[in-house]
């Protein structure tokens, strides 16, 4: 089986002649390919170079292609830093008025420079590998977390306890499901094998499971329904401890759920019963990054003996990899995924 198929059997629910595994590790493999964060978001030829060189390296099965975390809120002229060596941030949001939504709906989102970086690079990365490597093409924030990107953190929070203005909010996450849904289209048509967008503002961490499930999962399901429509399977992120929503995820119609380590995999193995694939969860700073190849193997055994029996599984971390990651720690994963060769022939 070649990474692809391992990735994709997961999905399927068939059993894989390994463990399949995918790195978050945008930062880490621009930094490794010496480039920095400025040179990489900029030039889809860099993010394409940096992966490849990345796969190659290590030999791992899927590239979760990323670039940073606020494209979608920048596309939508949502203030962006854009810092030299690390992701650029969404500092301040461009709907101080309900008014000024009207001004985001003309906005063309393909025009955008860092989307189009982001799908020249899917492509180029899918000319190279074929169907070797699996490439899970991210589209940034799903439509919670854009929305707080637009409005404002603070201002956002606000809105959702402000009765007085209900319909402008779901108006707001309408509009924002649809940017969202535009921008999986076009990742689908760039040749991506799986869709995924990160939604952590939504996450207990930062919302009630009661307004998560009102306000945050309706419109998963609709950017998820998107990446069906094109026959694409789809990965729902969530930073965070997610335990408390653990029951509600799998409702979003998502193919697979990547959770943060703070999240008891133990308790999602019993939520999601075989039905969504779980990815994740190795701590990408305290294990990955802080931690000794011997802590990483024994960290990745035994996520692997919780889930030992099921294929319904990729070995990721919980999160991205800091860029200071040592090579010799995601060896140490990577092999650990390989030695391990997965428990599922045992019970089946």
């Amino acid at each position: 089986m070649n990474g692809y198929n391992r990735i994709r059997s997961a999905f399927e629910g068939t059993t894989p002649d390994t463990v399949p595994i995918m790195l978050h590790n945008f930062q880490l493999a621009a930094r490794e390919a010496g480039f920095t964060q400025e040179k990489f978001r900029n030039d889809a030829r860099c993010v394409a170079e940096a992966f490849i060189k990345s796969v190659e390296t290590y030999r791992y099965d899927g590239i979760y292609v990323e670039i940073d975390t606020a494209t979608l809120a920048g596309a939508l002229n949502a203030e962006v830093r854009f810092r030299l060596d690390e992701p650029a941030l969404a500092f301040r949001g461009c709907l101080k008025d309900w008014k000024d939504i009207e001004k985001c709906k003309s906005v063309d989102i393909s025009g955008y420079k860092y989307i189009q970086v982001w799908l020249a690079s899917v492509r180029l990365l899918r000319d190279y590998f074929k169907d070797e490597i699996f490439i899970r093409g991210n589209c940034d924030q799903a439509p919670f977390s854009l929305a707080s990107m637009l409005r404002g953190m603070q201002k956002w929070f606000l809105d959702l306890y402000d009765n007085d203005h209900r319909d402008q909010v779901f108006e707001l996450l309408e509009f924002c499901a649809d940017v969202c849904s535009q921008f999986v289209g076009m990742m689908a048509q760039a040749g991506a094998h799986g869709i995924s967008n990160g939604d952590s503002v939504a996450g207990p961490t930062m919302v009630s499971p009661e307004v998560y499930q009102k306000f945050a999962l309706p419109f998963e399901r609709r950017v998820i329904m998107k990446a069906h429509e094109y026959g694409l399977p789809y990965i729902l992120h969530i930073c965070g401890d997610t335990t408390k929503i653990l029951d509600q995820m799998p409702a979003s119609g998502a193919d697979g759920i990547e959770l943060d380590y703070l999240t008891d995999a133990r308790k999602a193995r019993a939520a999601f019963k075989n039905n969504v694939v779980f990815s994740g969860n190795i701590d990408p700073s305290g294990v990955l990054t802080a931690g000794t190849p011997d802590e990483v193997k024994k960290a990745v055994y035994r996520l692997l003996s919780e889930f030992s029996g099921t294929p319904k599984f990729i070995l990721c971390s919980g999160c991205s990899i800091p860029p200071s990651a040592p090579p010799e720690n995601i060896k140490a994963f990577i092999s650990a995924g390989r030695e391990f060769h997965n428990r599922y022939s045992e019970l089946h």
